[in-house]
């Protein structure tokens, strides 16, 4: 039976967008659930989420594209902070984090939700040539090691009071969990493991049943 309420979204602006649909897709068959994905381009396809994707690719594209596009980047902050499971991978984690800089450039300009409580690092471990993939263990997602694919990535500098480190690479923090946040620095949808994807489906249907979504009516934010 399709739970026709179960909805989750991915930002389609720019980046990992098919990767994370099909990741997501696949993982609601590992659960046995017929929930549906979104793409999320505009303001109102925010309208009946139950979780929401921020892939990786290029923070600084994404942002200027969310800020030009009307006032999504506000339906986004205002449906999180509500409590709405959002996964951020890469650039994801980047765009969620309250400030940005670059080793080259220093702070960056480009605008943030800043929904998570952390300062994160851009290109942290080098540029495309340094791309590499490594285990890590990561609790929240069970006993067996996560493979990771490090694409550019960041790492977390400073992470605040209330926010969870859930993995790292020896000293560099490139995972975290704040309440109703995940971030990576690396991008689970790339690789074979779906564990992330379905973590945050689980974690929508929740947020669906404590806000009495299951009457079909799906999440509504409030109007700016």
């Amino acid at each position: 039976m399709r739970d026709k309420d179960l909805i989750i979204g991915v930002l389609g602006i720019q980046g990992d967008i098919e990767e994370n649909v099909s990741q997501t897709e696949t993982a609601f068959h590992s659960l046995g659930k017929k929930g549906e994905v979104r793409v999320v381009r505009h303001s109102k396809d925010i309208s009946g989420l139950s979780g929401l994707i921020l892939p990786g690719g290029e923070s600084t594209v994404v942002s200027n594209l969310a800020t030009v596009n009307g006032d999504l980047f506000h339906k986004i902050a205002d449906a999180v902070s509500r409590g709405m499971p959002v996964l951020g991978t890469c650039a994801g984690m980047i765009i969620l984090s309250t400030r940005a800089y670059d080793r080259v450039i220093g702070q960056t300009k480009q605008k943030l939700l800043s929904l998570l409580n952390i300062v994160v690092e851009r290109n942290a471990f080098g540029r495309q040539k340094d791309s590499f993939e490594a285990d890590m263990e990561i609790p929240l997602m069970g006993k067996r090691p996560f493979k990771g694919i490090f694409i550019r990535a960041p790492i977390v500098s400073k992470a605040e009071a209330g926010v969870q480190v859930i993995a790292k690479i020896e000293d560099k923090v490139v995972a975290v969990k704040q309440d109703n946040i995940v971030a990576t620095a690396f991008h689970p949808e790339l690789g074979s493991d779906n564990r992330f994807h379905v973590h945050l489906i689980k974690s929508a249907s929740d947020f669906r049943d404590r806000t009495n979504i299951m009457r079909g009516v799906g999440f509504e934010p409030t109007n700016p």
